[in-house]
Parts: C-alpha cells; sequence; structure tokens
C-alpha cells in the first residue's frame, strides 16, 4: 500500500476537489491512505477565530466561524447528491465541536484552545472529500486520526505515542484495507489519552503521513504539491531555479534546517528509518517526473539557494570583558529553552555571542529583557539570512552583490551570510 498527502492548495476550491479525488480513484487499486489538510486558508481563518475567542470577543469569534461554516456548506451542494445529507450532517458535528466551545469562556492557555479549534479543517476537508468520492463510487472510508494518533499534552507541538500509535493502527487501520481501497484521514492533528486534541506542528500533515507510512509499512509516501518537483531556489524569487529530480534523506534534512521549505526534518526520520522513498509531485500535472527522496546519495546537486527574511541580529556582550563561555552561555541557552527561541546563526567572539533569529516581536524583546541581566544586549533588525548548499563564487558574488555582509559562516558545502539590504 501507498500513502498520499494532499495540501491545502490542493484541495481549496472545488475544482481542485475533484482534481484530487481524480488522482486518487486513478491510483485507488493500490490501496492507498490518502492524509488530508485543511482546504486553502481555512487554517488562517481558524486562527482568527481563536484569537477572537481568546480575547473575550465572542460575537466576532461566532461570525467568523459562520463565514468558514458557509464556505464548506456550499461546497457540499456543488460535491454531492446522493452523499449530501451524510456529508452535511458530517460537517454540522464538527460545527457543534466548536460552537460548544465558543459560547463558553477561555479558562485555559492560548495553545489548547487553538488546537481544540483549528484542528476542525482537517476534519472538515478530508469528510468532503470522501464523501465526493463516495458519491464517484469509489471505496473509500474516512476515520478521525484523532482515534489512531495518540500524543502527549503539548498543545501546538505534541509529541507522538508511538507504542500506543502503533497498536491502534494495527487493529484499527490495517483491517480496513481487506474491505476498502482508499481510507482517508486528516494531518497535522492527534488527541490525548483524554480526548483532547492535539497539533504537531510545522509541516504536520507531511509528519502524520510519515507515521502512518512508518507503522503500516508502505511501498512509498507521496506529497502532492503545486510544484513540478523540489527546486534548488523559491522560483518567485529566483526565476532561474532549476527542478531537483533526485535527492538523499540528509539534503532534504540539511536543506530544512537551514530553512528551505521543502519537507520537516521530523518528515524524514520516520521514512528514513524504514527506507521508505518519498515522492513530490505535482497535483497540476500528475504526469511530471517531480522529486524522489530517499536513501541514496544525490549526486550534481546545483547551488540551492534558502532566504529567510526578517532576520534580527542579537549581540550579547560580556558586560565586564570577560570571555563569553561556560556559565553565561549555559544561563543564555536556558533562556532560549523558556522562551522557546533558537538562533539560526551564532558565531562567538572573545567577548561576545552574535546570534541571528526570527524577529518574533514578542519573543525578541522577551529575550532581549531576559538577557539584558547577563549581557549588554544589542539588536539590529530588517536583516536576511541567504544560505547556499553546494555554492560556488559565482552564486556568492550574485547573491552579495552592493549589499553589506555582516556576518559569515562557511563550510565546504554550505556558506551562510547574514544581509543587510
Amino acid at each position: 500500500m501507498k500513502v498520499y498527502k494532499f495540501g491545502g492548495a490542493s484541495i481549496n476550491n472545488l475544482e481542485r476537489i475533484k482534481n484530487t479525488g481524480k488522482i486518487i480513484q486513478q491510483h485507488a487499486g493500490e490501496k492507498l491512505l490518502v492524509v488530508v489538510s485543511a482546504m486553502g486558508k481555512t487554517t488562517n481563518a481558524l486562527e482568527s477565530v481563536v484569537n477572537a475567542f481568546f480575547e473575550g470577543r465572542q460575537e466576532d469569534a461566532l461570525k467568523l466561524f459562520e463565514g468558514i461554516k458557509e464556505n464548506h456548506l456550499q461546497l457540499v451542494k456543488f460535491l454531492t447528491t446522493v452523499q449530501w445529507l451524510h456529508a452535511e450532517n458530517q460537517l454540522k458535528d464538527f460545527f457543534t465541536e466548536i460552537e460548544w466551545l465558543l459560547h463558553d469562556k477561555p479558562v485555559r492557555g492560548y495553545d489548547y484552545y487553538y488546537d481544540q479549534i483549528v484542528c476542525c479543517g482537517e476534519l472538515f476537508s478530508s469528510s468532503l472529500l470522501c464523501n465526493y468520492l463516495v458519491e464517484e463510487k469509489a471505496n473509500a472510508t474516512w476515520i478521525d486520526v484523532r482515534d489512531v494518533i495518540r500524543t502527549d499534552n503539548n498543545f501546538r507541538d505534541a509529541g507522538i505515542d508511538w507504542d500506543f500509535t502503533e497498536k491502534n493502527i494495527a487493529e484499527n487501520i490495517s483491517p480496513l484495507f481487506d474491505k476498502y481501497d482508499v481510507i482517508i484521514t486528516q494531518g497535522f492533528i492527534g488527541s490525548t489519552d483524554e480526548n483532547e486534541s492535539t497539533t504537531l506542528g510545522r509541516e504536520g500533515s507531511d509528519y502524520t503521513a510519515a507515521i502512518f507510512a512508518n507503522l503500516l509499512k508502505a511501498d512509498s509516501v507521496t506529497i502532492w504539491k503545486d510544484v513540478e518537483a523540489v527546486m534548488s531556489a523559491d522560483p518567485k524569487v529566483f526565476p532561474s531555479a532549476t527542478n531537483i529530480h533526485h535527492l538523499s534523506y540528509t539534503e532534504v534534512i540539511e536543506m530544512a534546517y537551514y530553512g528551505a521549505q521543502v519537507i520537516h526534518p521530523k518528515t524524514i526520520k520516520p521514512l528514513q528509518n524504514k527506507n521508505i522513498p518519498l515522492l513530490v509531485k505535482s497535483f497540476l500535472d500528475p504526469t511530471l517526473e517531480g522529486t524522489v527522496i530517499d536513501g541514496k546519495a544525490a549526486k550534481n546537486l546545483p547551488p540551492v539557494i534558502v532566504v529567510k527574511d526578517n532576520q534580527v541580529l542579537i549581540q550579547f556582550k560580556s558586560k565586564d570583558f570577560s570571555f563569553v563561555e561556560d556559565k553565561p552561555v549555559e544561563q543564555l541557552h536556558g533562556i532560549y529553552d523558556n522562551i522557546k527561541i533558537s538562533p539560526n546563526l551564532s558565531q562567538n567572539t572573545a567577548i561576545s555571542l552574535l546570534c541571528c533569529f526570527d524577529d518574533k516581536e514578542e519573543k525578541i524583546a522577551q529575550l532581549a529583557s531576559d538577557a539584558s541581566e547577563i549581557f549588554d544586549v544589542e539588536l539590529e533588525k530588517n536583516l536576511s539570512l541567504i544560505t547556499i548548499r553546494h555554492y560556488d563564487e559565482a552564486t556568492i558574488d550574485l547573491l552579495t552583490n552592493d549589499k553589506v555582509v555582516v556576518l559569515q559562516q562557511k563550510t565546504m558545502t554550505t556558506v551562510q551570510m547574514l544581509i543587510r539590504n
């Protein structure tokens, strides 16, 4: 069997849902487990609901949610006929989960409410897709992933209980393939042992696909995107970016570590452990070659460029001109852990530590405040961090022309440059 994952762009309107259904039906004889993200901008819309609710703007939260409901209910009418009543009732059951919560007042932390509300986007989209497939006579069924993937209660970045989840999948998912060709479920979400919804953090839907692939011993995982393949750079910024048709697990982890929007490292590990290949394919044109990611070494790679804007450089300088090492650095890392922030680039001098961070305003302010008890702290904002894997001097020159390099680190394979634009 194989695992497919469809992101929000692949199902963000009526035609794309039908297109996704077509791709699934063309491969349904292979036994598929399909992991689905929330539609289009639904996650952002649900985040606005969470914010309004947590700020005590109950009426605003309910009004915002009404718009999300209407959008999904309209799609049901165009996607189903025979399945219409079942599809609508299933959506209404999910709506009730949120509305029951929104009519109350927040008594727990923001992250808890985030997970209870935002998780429903995947429930909406996956039910729409499954009901459409059944309408089209596909031998498909729907499961609530919260009944399968058990997590801890670290809301918004939950950890997987692998043993419990493996047992769940063996007992409740594998037998379904005796009856169905296609199982539709959700990415990004799970639940605690108290049946509280959780989310799995950044790129959580890809991670969900990897979890299922690992525990079901899948032949492969295919992530369907709106690009032809993994590319050497963002083509919107670098028009000369090229397709890369083969990458190793290690290369993808390195690219992701430096900020490339490719595949999150936590998605790669469960696949690497069982040597399961990962394919990146275009849902706009499935005939294109795409990218294969596996355990084989990648050869003749072009320079791979990753740009992270909105960076802030913080200099943590010794107050008494003593060396910055040992205890002060240990204390600084304790501050990082407390704030849940980590540097993208670090460099030591004798009496200072230079660190580059994503400019998350509240966290940066807290970091500067807390660290000022140990160091003299200086900040510079509005910088860009450029990383080039497999660099050459021509590419470095092209990207630094007429720019000031504030900080640079270079290894045999990678150069990172913090740029003042």
